[in-house]
């Protein structure tokens, strides 16, 4: 539980660590995040003495994807941070698990519980309030919580340990990362460098804050259920909204309170339901016990012989845990 807390905790306080690095840029935070990155997680496969194995053409370009998936994620990040935007990317995080669910309709074909469906509906009604209320659509929120979930989505298909995978994905944006540096530089706009060593420093640190995590949550994720990830992960945008109101003092409306409340409504309903499934599937009702039409006797007889009572009873079991409750 501790390493769940700990990567949660870490992703959860970035907002308190990307402003430390102005005045470079966001992009060129991004650059040296994925340069230093590579590095701290090469170090780690070292040290572990860990070899990427049984790459493939498929798992290259399901992770080429990626690469450039969570590129997008940590930009925009970067830029909300930098730019006094943090309760919109925590929002962006609050909204996730409802992409997810998405996702399960419309690329697993999966079958929405009602409690799902109406997370669903609170979640679009929230989008809607933000949207009157910020004159625009929330889109740093939306591209943050689509990119991370399509992030996880392209990781799922490739099948890969994290830590071997991001060492894949950062080698990949390694070259374009250092050019945009190079070029940065020649042009005299870079900052790294420039700034003394004690904001160099922090720059190089951009990877190590970003593999630490990593190492924490894969800790946490062989260790704890998955009821418990679920949990955990919401750690992370409550201290990033708590960060935001309290630390940063961003401007908080009635009516933005009134679109995070819905979107809080809709993660305690999507919760809830993801628990009742939970029990329902460990503890389901016997065939028998599955209500059916009235019949009479004779008839309730023929069915239960013929397995259709069965079938009923299955069907009951399907419907109440089908879809995701993703954490």
């Amino acid at each position: 539980m501790l390493f769940g807390v700990g990567a949660y905790v870490m992703w959860g306080l970035f907002p308190l660590y990307w402003p430390l690095l102005k005045p470079a840029g966001a992009v060129e935070i991004l650059a040296h995040r994925v340069m230093w990155s590579l590095v701290a997680v090469a170090a780690v496969l070292a040290v572990r003495r860990t070899r990427i194995r049984n790459l493939g053409l498929r798992r290259g370009l399901l992770l080429a994807l990626a690469a450039v998936v969570i590129s997008v994620n940590w930009g925009t990040y970067i830029y909300a941070v930098n730019s006094g935007q943090t309760l919109e990317s925590a929002l962006g995080y609050f909204i996730n698990p409802l992409i997810s669910v998405v996702f399960g309709v419309v690329i697993f074909r999966e079958r929405l519980r009602p409690g799902q469906w109406a997370a669903v509906g609170l979640g679009t009604v929230a989008v809607i309030v933000l949207t009157v209320d910020y004159g625009r659509p929330p889109w740093i929120a939306l591209v943050l919580a689509f990119a991370f979930g399509t992030y996880g989505l392209l990781k799922k298909f490739a099948d890969m340990p994290s830590a071997e995978s991001l060492a894949v994905e950062t080698a990949l944006l390694f070259l374009p990362a250092l050019v945009f540096v190079l070029v940065l530089e020649g042009r005299g706009e870079a900052s790294f460098g420039h700034h003394g060593m004690g904001h160099a420093a922090l720059i190089v640190g951009a990877g190590l804050v970003t593999a630490v995590p990593l190492m924490l949550f894969n800790a946490a994720a062989i260790r704890l259920p998955m009821t418990a990830i679920g949990m955990l992960q919401y750690l992370a945008p409550v201290l990033q909204f708590v960060i935001g109101f309290f630390v940063q003092h961003e401007e908080m409306p009635p009516s933005r309170w009134a679109g995070f409340l819905l979107v809080w409504l809709a993660l305690v309903t999507l919760t809830w339901d993801g628990v009742n499934a939970g029990r329902r599937k460990r503890c389901p009702k016997p065939p028998e016990e599955a209500k059916v039409p009235d019949v009479e006797p004779r008839i309730r007889g023929v069915l239960v012989a013929s397995g259709q009572l069965h079938r009923v009873g299955d069907g009951t079991r399907r419907g109440g845990h089908a879809g995701t409750g993703d954490g």
